[in-house]
C-alpha cells in the first residue's frame, strides 16, 4: 500500500461547504473529494500538457471567496 502524504490546507468556509455538498452527491469524503479533484487536474494537465486550463482568466459563475 502507498503511503500517503498529509498537507496542511486551508480554504474559505464557502468553498470548504461547497466541497463538502459535492462530496455528499458523489458519496465521497471531503478530503476523498478534494484529493479526486486534484488527481483529474493532473491528469487534465499531462493530458494537454498545460499547467492551468485556457479559461482560467475568466470569471467564475460563484462567488466562493
Amino acid at each position: 500500500m502507498t503511503a500517503k502524504k498529509q498537507i496542511p490546507l486551508r480554504v474559505s468556509k464557502k468553498l470548504y461547504e461547497q466541497i463538502a455538498s459535492w462530496a455528499e452527491d458523489d458519496f465521497r469524503s471531503i478530503n476523498g473529494q478534494i484529493e479526486y479533484l486534484l488527481t483529474e487536474c493532473v491528469k487534465q494537465r499531462k493530458k494537454d500538457g498545460k499547467y492551468v486550463g485556457e479559461t482560467i482568466d475568466q470569471p467564475l459563475d460563484i462567488d466562493i471567496d
